[in-house]
């Protein structure tokens, strides 16, 4: 059974179409990437299954029809949302932020233990603790960003441009972490500019121009298209 259906999802903002009809369905445990160039609709399609923005079409999570459900309710049903820009209270510290990504829930000792975890596998946070989290890097604040999620245990992780703006160096640990997350068995929706590296992790994959899908198959098979290449790939 589908972790998430969407069928013929629509997004507009006043008279201008974000998202045009876009359908696909996404296993419990299985990574999709979506690729596309600025404006394609990416964020917009995220934002719309995380009912923060209005959408028209349908949404559904395990078979139930999420139409009306708030953002709320979705996150509490499994799915979060690290958004492009990755969305940190910057006066806040490290250990205030990963805090609210707990919130809501009551298991105090598997939240610490879990917190505990994630700072074993990100020294960094352990390091910026008490630090104010507008102070990191772009990366620690990325990492940040994604920890934060994963305390709310979601069954669906969407990361918008997680590897945006960062040194390669950091976009490797980033990646690396994500495949730390896939090994835990959580779906991901993944938008990339990056595009070679989403395509190599991703089950299936999407192409949008203008709010439409154009292309759609496995990672391995857009990575190995040549429209996709040359407009995604650099021709590599």
């Amino acid at each position: 059974m589908s972790l998430l259906q969407v069928q013929d999802l629509q997004v507009a903002y006043g008279g201008i179409a974000a998202v045009r009809g876009v359908s696909f369905s996404l296993a419990a445990g299985e990574t999709l990437a979506l690729i596309g160039a600025n404006g394609a609709g990416k964020s917009s399609l995220l934002k719309a299954l995380a009912g923060l923005t209005a959408a028209r079409g349908q949404v559904l999570w395990q078979s139930c029809d999420w139409a009306g459900q708030p953002a709320h309710q979705r996150k509490r049903a499994g799915l979060a949302l690290v958004p492009e820009g990755r969305g940190i209270f910057a006066d806040m510290s490290v250990a205030e932020n990963l805090r609210l990504g707990a919130y809501g829930r009551k298991d105090t000792a598997a939240v610490d233990a879990e917190m505990e975890a994630l700072c074993r596998r990100l020294p960094r946070l352990r390091e910026r603790w008490r630090q104010r989290a507008g102070t990191l890097s772009g990366g620690e604040q990325q990492m940040l960003a994604i920890a934060r999620a994963l305390l709310g245990r979601p069954r669906l992780l969407m990361l918008d441009e997680p590897s945006m703006g960062l040194a390669p160096i950091m976009v490797q640990q980033i990646y690396e972490l994500i495949a730390d997350i896939q090994r835990q068995g959580v779906a991901l929706l993944l938008v990339e500019q990056a595009a070679s590296r989403a395509l190599r992790i991703a089950a299936q994959a999407l192409v949008l121009e203008q709010g439409r899908v154009v292309l759609s198959g496995t990672g391995l098979e857009l990575a190995g298209d040549e429209r996709v290449r040359q407009a995604y790939l650099g021709g590599d």
